[in-house]
C-alpha cells in the first residue's frame, strides 16, 4: 500500500471481518491461485531490525532501511550515514494512487511487529527481507501459537515465501512430499537461496524474565545483562 491519504479506499476497510472472510473464501486449498496480483512485490531491501526490553517491562520493536544498497548514494557531510531512496517506490503513472507528489509517502515494506496479551506487552519481533516481512511474521507467530515452539525454534524453522502468482519458494529443509504436493496444486516451486527467507530477531516476555532469539540466516545475536 502507498500513502493512505492517496488511496481510493480507507485502509481500515481491508481489516473488516466481512471483507477478510470474502478474501478467505477465494482461497482453494487444492489449487494454486493464478489470478494477476494488484501489484508486484518489492524485490530489494537493505534492512536492520532490533528488539529491546528492560527490567521494567518496556519493550521496543525497531526496524530501519535505506532500501537499495547504499540507499540514494548520498552521504550527509560530517555524519557518515547515507540517505535512503524509498522514493524509488513511487510510480510516474498518471492517476495511480502511488504516483509521486509533494509531501506524499512512498510505498515501503518496513514492518516492525509487536504482540500484546490481555493488553500487556508480550512479543517484540521482526523478520527482515522486503516482501518477506509480513509472510515471515505470520510464520513465526504460527510456530509459536499453533505449533508451540519456543522462541528460537520458531525463528529457526524452515520457511516458505510467496513470490508472485503461483510461484512459491521453499527453504532446503522442506521435504519432497511438500514440494510435490504444491506442484500438484499448480504451484511453481522454487528453491530459496540461504537469505531468501529473511532474517528475524525477537524478545518475548515471560512470567519470570525474558526469552530472546536471533535468526542464523543473518548477522545478529541475542544478549542480556
Amino acid at each position: 500500500m502507498g500513502d493512505p491519504r492517496a488511496m481510493g479506499i480507507d485502509p481500515s476497510a481491508l481489516l473488516e471481518p466481512d471483507y477478510v472472510e470474502g478474501r478467505r473464501r477465494l482461497i482453494d486449498p487444492d489449487r494454486a491461485m493464478t489470478a494477476p496480483e494488484p501489484g508486484a512485490a518489492a524485490t530489494t531491501s537493505e534492512t536492520i531490525y532490533l528488539s529491546a526490553a528492560d527490567r521494567h517491562g518496556n519493550m521496543v520493536s525497531f526496524i530501519n532501511s535505506i532500501y537499495s544498497a547504499f540507499g540514494s548514494g548520498v552521504v550527509v557531510p560530517g555524519t557518515g550515514f547515507a540517505l535512503q531512496n524509498r522514493g524509488a517506490g513511487f510510480t510516474m503513472e498518471e492517476g495511480h494512487p502511488n504516483r509521486v507528489a509533494p509531501g506524499k509517502r512512498p510505498f515501503h515494506t518496513i514492518i516492525p511487529a509487536f504482540v500484546t496479551r490481555d493488553g500487556e506487552p508480550w512479543l517484540s519481533f521482526g523478520v527482515m527481507g522486503g516482501s518477506m516481512q509480513p509472510q515471515g511474521h505470520v510464520q513465526v507467530l504460527l510456530n509459536l501459537l499453533l505449533f508451540e515452539m519456543d522462541l528460537q525454534e520458531a525463528i529457526d524453522a524452515p520457511r516458505f515465501r510467496h513470490l508472485s502468482g503461483p510461484r512459491v519458494g521453499l527453504e532446503p529443509p522442506v521435504g519432497d512430499e511438500v514440494r510435490e504436493n504444491l506442484r500438484a496444486r499448480g504451484h511453481e516451486v522454487l528453491e530459496l537461496h540461504p537469505y531468501g527467507a529473511g532474517g528475524g530477531q525477537a524478545v518475548m516476555r515471560l512470567e519470570n524474565g525474558w526469552a530472546a532469539g536471533s535468526d542464523p540466516r543473518k548477522d545478529g545475536a541475542a544478549a542480556g545483562h
